[in-house]
């Protein structure tokens, strides 16, 4: 395995490389997201434990996104459907193709992707720890006690500024994983070396990786600014008298629509990967 550098245009190639891979196959990647994302939800509303345990949860969905992905795009590959056609073959549909791959992927790393979870989930707990210099330890007893927040404090400067430090503190987490579970996957890289090889892919490749991440806030932003039209129009609706019916409409599109982007961009982070590692 070698590190590829790559032009800052490839990160712009990257993202329209997954949003046409995640429409070729948009319901499997959105049941594979909600599948996930529903059994974060339902470890991270344990009491006291849930918070801690939840970020263990994170590298098996970057995993089996990034191999749901590397599934639908071979799958879409022409040589790929050429060779599917020959006697003997085995033909599977691409969706059950995709949620077969992922959980055998996962079957397969489980300790490796537990070792990253763990790694996670402490680093977690020490940024939340560290907010405690900032507010007082509010935040820090919301989120590892389950400790109620009042309106009022979650409205002072104190409280705000420790979301915002912890949002910040997370951020070399962000990148320290982002190919650590791929790396672990396709590559048998031990766990601690591939969050050391996955910064190192990312500051190595930063033009790419920035343009990458300006375009998906490109493709944010208009996904958001076309919601706000909709909502326009649905306000309007509610104000000739279907109110209730009209905001409630609303409501679904737009978390509907962050549910589904979010979908679409981490799908795409495998052709980041695929680009910055070269397995010969």
């Amino acid at each position: 395995m070698k590190l590829n550098l790559v032009p800052a245009r490839t990160g712009a190639a990257w993202v329209r490389s997954g949003l046409k891979t995640f429409w070729q196959q948009p319901l499997a990647f959105i049941s594979l997201f909600f599948l996930f994302m529903a059994a974060i939800s339902m470890v991270s509303v344990l009491p006291i434990i849930g918070s801690v345990i939840a970020p263990v949860l994170l590298p098996f969905m970057t995993l089996g996104l990034m191999v749901a992905t590397s599934v639908a795009h071979e799958n879409s590959n022409p040589d790929a459907l050429i060779r599917a056609t020959r006697p003997g073959d085995l033909q599977r549909p691409t969706g059950s193709a995709m949620f077969v791959e992922v959980f055998g992927a996962m079957r397969a790393e489980w300790r490796s992707l537990v070792v990253l979870g763990v790694i996670s989930a402490v680093y977690f707990v020490f940024a939340v720890m560290v907010t405690a210099l900032v507010d007082g330890g509010q935040l820090m007893r919301a989120y590892l006690l389950d400790d109620a927040i009042s309106t009022e404090v979650m409205a002072s400067s104190d409280f705000q500024l420790a979301r915002v430090l912890l949002m910040c503190l997370n951020l070399p987490l962000s990148l320290a994983m982002w190919h650590a579970p791929a790396l672990v996957h396709w590559h048998r890289v031990e766990p601690v070396k591939s969050i050391f090889f996955s910064i190192v892919a990312l500051f190595r490749n930063f033009g790419a990786y920035a343009l990458f991440v300006l375009s998906w806030f490109g493709v944010f932003l208009l996904a958001g600014i076309a919601m706000g039209l909709v909502a326009t129009v649905l306000v309007g609706v509610g104000a000739l008298g279907a109110g209730g019916a009209a905001v409630a409409v609303g409501n679904i599109l737009m978390i509907g629509t962050a549910l589904v982007l979010a979908a679409m961009s981490l799908s795409s982070t495998w052709f980041t990967f695929r680009d910055s590692f070269d397995p010969n």
